[in-house]
């Protein structure tokens, strides 16, 4: 595939590094960062004066014929409406607002409208409300956040949540109250009357009170190593990072970005970047209400037939399905391409064959190859801190520091794990001191946990590798370090389509071996269909699904290059990750701590002089 590479204003920058005695590296953009608006809804008041009929953003209505539009002259006056009754709840960063539910236009106008006066606000992932039994991360995020308002879309599936968690004088606002009002003990506002609040000089005032400082929002980390904890993010965070970003994608400057994008307001990547992108560039946002799984891609599907985005961001699942959906549907296929500037992968590497499989159809419906980019960032780093060049762009490499960015680059067991310092990086976590000081080393940088490498050290400007997290990595008892998340990468390309993740175990012991997630929708392939139905049990024990691991084990093994990178072992896990057990995040990835807490007695079989038959061997 040699296609000439789509022409896209996509710029990074030179990068200057500083080396110090101690052996750590400072690395630093060559570039300054520009100046950037003071609050987020700077931005949509100057939309809503230059572009007032330009749609903001626009969502499926109930019965999915049509797009319901707010633009951002509409958008402007709801905020202001919206800000006095927030004003009226006597809210403040003591007594927030809370989001139960998912994206949504109300949901994004409460949070501008927050914005606008000052009223910190949360978007708590739908999972903690609706999949978790017990509540118990809905009930830890509550109690640090103290909220004085919750906002629903409809009360009734939340009913049972906030009946268990919420405290006793906090408010709440819905869309929607037909099924759960009943008996309610909380105060309740609905929509139509909020959005009808009389405007007075206080929303005004407020908005002028409103500075850098501020905060904006509180965002709660995935919980993948613990509790979520709750990131402070600052007016000058988010804003400072879109003027990063713009800098780095110069395209939505010079046209206005048009996403259809799923990706939850919960995390950095959803409600950071990609909701900041369109309104700090006067964009439209198309919400889209599928989900990167096999029952949620048909949605996504059908808007994709409509929205013709200029930047497309996924997770590599989520690529992974729609590239499937793009051979298979060429009218998708071909409104999909026509307006298409870049592709945005995050979260996790891009196995290769869903690059090239991207690769090859934009060269399809384009005649050029549509540049396909990643970084590196946090929710502590509102997110961005790294981007990738469109000459560099490859699977696993993650850029080069943007503008206004520093690392720092300790040498730690024989790696370079990185630090970040720069004015998108977080005060702190709310309500939490001892997390917070242990977040920053000694000169202030935060801690990202990741390690980089250089592509070509003679050549730093040509970016970095992701080198795994630090944090992760072990030691077998003979003292030879294990890079966990190199290794990881390596296994999900390695058995792909197979595995949906995998944690790998071996800490003090003789061999590594791993627990596999299987993908169950792909191994179900691998057994004749006349064998009729199976549940998971049945899947991962089938001789046809054993015999392909076993292979890809040994295809693996023969490419290792020592007892560092050699998996010896592995288990098919016949039991989903656990939620409410803190087995898995929110967004779907593992918390690998928990799972091998959990799972002590698979690791001792593993590990036991003669191991059970679930244990695949080499």
């Amino acid at each position: 595939m040699n296609a000439e590479i789509l022409p896209v204003n996509v710029v990074t920058y030179d990068i200057s590094v500083e080396k110090r005695d101690d052996g750590s590296m400072l690395v630093r953009s060559a570039v300054q960062l520009p100046a950037y608006a003071t609050k987020m809804t700077d931005k949509l008041e100057h939309w809503a004066a230059t572009t007032p009929d330009r749609v903001m953003v626009a969502q499926r209505t109930e019965d999915k014929h049509h797009w319901e539009t707010v633009t951002y002259a509409e958008a402007l006056i709801k905020v202001k409406h919206l800000s006095q009754y927030l004003l009226n709840q006597n809210l403040s960063a003591e007594r927030p607002v809370v989001i139960l539910s998912g994206n949504s236009i109300s949901h994004l106008l409460v949070g501008l409208a927050s914005m606008y006066v000052g009223i910190p606000f949360s978007p708590i992932s739908t999972a903690y409300s609706l999949i978790s039994t017990d509540f118990g991360k809905l009930r830890y995020i509550t109690e640090k956040l103290t909220p004085g308002l919750v906002f629903v879309e409809n009360l009734g599936p939340f009913r049972d949540a906030i009946d268990a968690v919420m405290p006793s004088d906090c408010s709440v606002l819905a869309c929607e109250a037909d099924h759960g009002a009943d008996d309610f003990g909380f105060d309740l506002s609905l929509w139509g009357d909020a959005v009808a609040t009389p405007v007075t000089d206080d929303v005004a005032q407020a908005n002028a009170a409103v500075n850098g400082d501020t905060i904006a929002k509180f965002l709660f980390t995935s919980g993948s190593t613990g509790m979520p904890k709750g990131v402070i993010n600052t007016q000058r965070m988010i804003c400072a990072n879109q003027e990063m970003i713009a800098s780095y994608l110069q395209f939505v400057q010079e046209q206005p970005p048009v996403l259809c994008d799923w990706l939850p307001w919960n995390h950095t990547f959803g409600g950071n970047k990609n909701t900041g992108l369109v309104i700090y560039n006067g964009g439209s946002l198309y919400i889209d209400g599928g989900k990167p799984v096999p029952k949620g891609i048909a949605e996504t599907v059908a808007n994709l037939r409509e929205v013709a985005p200029t930047i497309y961001f996924n997770v590599p699942k989520g690529y992974e399905l729609l590239v499937k959906e793009l051979k298979q549907n060429q009218d998708m296929a071909e409104v999909f391409f026509s307006n298409l500037q870049v592709l945005f992968y995050a979260g996790a590497g891009l196995a290769q064959h869903v690059w090239d499989d991207l690769a090859e159809l934009s060269i399809r419906y384009t005649g050029k190859k549509v540049p396909i980019l990643t970084g590196l960032g946090a929710t502590e780093t509102a997110p961005s801190a790294l981007f990738t060049s469109i000459e560099e762009a490859a699977s696993g490499v993650v850029g080069v520091p943007i503008p206004g960015v520093e690392l720092k680059l300790i040498p730690n067991q024989g790696k370079l794990e990185v630090r970040v310092k720069g004015v998108t990086v977080m005060p702190g976590y709310w309500r939490d001191e001892e997390q917070t000081a242990k977040a920053y080393d000694e000169e202030g940088y935060y801690c990202l946990g990741d390690a980089l490498k250089f592509i070509d050290e003679q050549k730093p400007s040509r970016g970095f590798l992701f080198d795994g997290r630090v944090s992760e990595d072990f030691k077998l008892d003979t003292g030879t370090w294990v890079s966990v998340g190199t290794l990881k990468a390596h296994m999900i390309h390695e058995f792909a389509p197979y595995i949906q993740d995998v944690v790998i175990v071996g800490r003090d012991r003789g061999f590594i071996s791993a627990l596999v997630f299987p993908d169950v929708e792909h191994c179900r392939h691998l057994i004749d269909s006349e064998e009729g139905a199976l549940n998971l049990e049945q899947i991962v024990n089938h001789a046809a699904v054993r015999k392909v691991f076993s292979d890809h084990l040994a295809s693996m093994a023969e490419k290792s290059t020592g007892s560092s990178t050699c998996i010896k072992s592995l288990v098919l896990q016949s039991r989903p990750a656990d939620m409410d057990a803190h087995e898995m995040t929110d967004k779907g990835s593992l918390n690998s701590n928990a799972v091998i807490g959990n799972r002590a007695d698979i690791v001792e079989d593993i590990y036991s002089a003669e191991p059970s038959a679930q244990v695949i061997t080499l």
